[in-house]
């Protein structure tokens, strides 16, 4: 069951919430949503929710011991990896032996569980945050299921660490504000996914689609520039759509986008892009690694590997391994060229700018155009990679962006998705990469006006729904 589906839309979600309202009483609340997440997981994989709760029972069972006790913990990180090798990776590990000589093992016919990356990252937190508790305070099994297995981040998150809800699986509040917030923050993210993903999905398919013979410059940077825009509101759009409900809920969480395509570096970039996972992988990861704690050298080293590992939790493709490569091989020639913290986009504000000279806020300007410039094309590029089917059709595809050569299929096919309909929605998609809207003011009337226009993009949804419109969220593979 996908969010932007007329059964979750029109049935699923109004009957859970309409319930979860009348109800008052928390525990009574949290059973209701647990038997919604089981049938909402179920009505996709009704065979791999017997793995979902098996994941959840196995991390309880270790979290009850785990506290003060390494073992048990080194245990729970092995456990949980190695579900993800079984049903994730089994079939590209045996692939690459069988590129060996002489080597022709039989691939294991295993399809991977939708959201079993997510989950299974949750789980992870639920044991590491427990074990971590200097209260010593494990969770319920019904708090665990509930964590583990809540709708709407089940899928495809953002991911939330343990400790961030801890409190609230107990003792929440579901107020009008809440809920009326809940709501447009759902809609607006619906409406990124259905007006403007969808979109851009139909153009960056036929470029994609185009065999090595027919892509051109043209064909190359449409198919490029659409599948930013693409991955951008898909997933943004998701996470709208779980914080939104959430909120509907109850809960509270985190943020997973903030203007990403605004960045100047690519440091700053993975600061404003899948920010739950990048947290989980500084706080799960990278600190215990050391950081950057142990010197230079081992600082490089740590974040190349986080990101490498990043690579890999995006899926068993070596077009994700050499993603997370080369966005860790970046983000260590940042570290080893970009002195200044600020340069590298931690801080934006210069402290000192009504005191600089006109010269050098000129060139403070010149440089973040230029490092904004290099951040997008860098990102451009990653993602090209990250679309492609395999490392052949990534690196062909780059080459036709900067051939400056064209084709008869590769222009022809450009200029075919070149409605009136796509070019408003590109120019919308592109001033909704940045935080404009943040700029005009907050009162009675533009609360007014961005209530109308919520309803308005809602039955723009509904439009573009009842005309079977439907692209699976690109997150769902993960």
């Amino acid at each position: 069951m996908v969010f932007s589906s007329a059964v979750f839309l029109f049935a699923f979600l109004p009957i859970v919430f309409l319930l979860h309202t009348v109800i008052r009483n928390t525990t009574a609340r949290n059973v209701l949503l647990i038997v919604a997440s089981l049938l909402f997981y179920a009505w996709g994989e009704p065979v791999y929710v017997l793995l979902l709760l098996a994941s959840i029972l196995v991390n309880f069972v270790l979290g009850r011991f785990v506290w003060g006790r390494k073992p048990v913990l080194v245990a729970a990180v092995i456990i949980n990896l190695a579900f993800l090798i079984v049903f994730k990776y089994a079939g590209f590990i045996v692939d690459t032996i069988n590129a060996l000589p002489f080597v022709n093992l039989s691939v294991p016919s295993v399809s991977m569980p939708i959201g079993i990356s997510f989950y299974t990252f949750q789980a992870m937190s639920y044991v590491i945050d427990t074990y971590r508790d200097d209260k010593k305070r494990p969770g319920s099994f019904l708090d665990v299921m509930l964590y583990v297995c809540l709708f709407p981040q089940l899928v495809a998150g953002p991911i939330v660490k343990y400790n961030s809800v801890r409190e609230q699986l107990r003792h929440r509040e579901v107020t009008v504000q809440g809920i009326s917030a809940g709501i447009q923050r759902f809609i607006v993210g619906l409406s990124k996914k259905m007006l403007i993903a969808n979109v851009m999905a139909v153009a960056v398919d036929k470029m994609f689609a185009l065999e090595v013979a027919q892509l051109d410059m043209a064909s190359a940077w449409v198919g490029a520039v659409c599948y930013m825009l693409q991955i951008y509101f898909d997933f943004s759009g998701y996470s709208d759509m779980a914080v939104g409900m959430g909120k509907m809920f109850g809960f509270t969480f985190p943020e997973n986008f903030d203007y990403p395509y605004t960045a100047y570096s690519i440091r700053q970039f993975w600061k404003k892009w899948h920010i739950s996972l990048t947290s989980w992988f500084r706080e799960y990861l990278y600190f215990p690694l050391g950081g950057n704690k142990k010197g230079r050298g081992r600082t490089l080293f740590n974040r190349f590997f986080v990101f490498l590992c990043t690579g890999i939790w995006h899926g068993a493709n070596w077009t994700f391994v050499v993603w997370g490569v080369y966005h860790g091989l970046l983000t260590m020639l940042e570290t080893v060229l970009v002195k200044d913290k600020k340069a590298a986009g931690i801080s934006v504000k210069n402290k000192n700018e009504n005191s600089a000279a006109a010269g050098g806020v000129s060139k403070n300007k010149a440089l973040k155009v230029l490092g904004h410039i290099y951040t997008l094309l860098a990102v451009m590029i990653g993602f090209v990679i990250f679309r492609a089917d395999s490392m052949g059709q990534a690196w062909r595809f780059i080459v036709s962006m900067f051939s400056f050569g064209a084709t008869a299929s590769g222009t022809m096919t450009a200029a075919s998705v070149m409605s009136p309909l796509f070019i408003i929605t590109t120019i919308v998609a592109v001033a909704a990469c940045t935080p404009v809207l943040k700029g005009l003011p907050d009162n009675r009337a533009m609360q007014l006006a961005g209530k109308a226009a919520t309803v308005i993009l809602y039955l723009l949804c509904i439009m573009e729904i009842a005309a079977g419109s439907y692209n699976p969220f690109i997150y769902f593979r993960f």
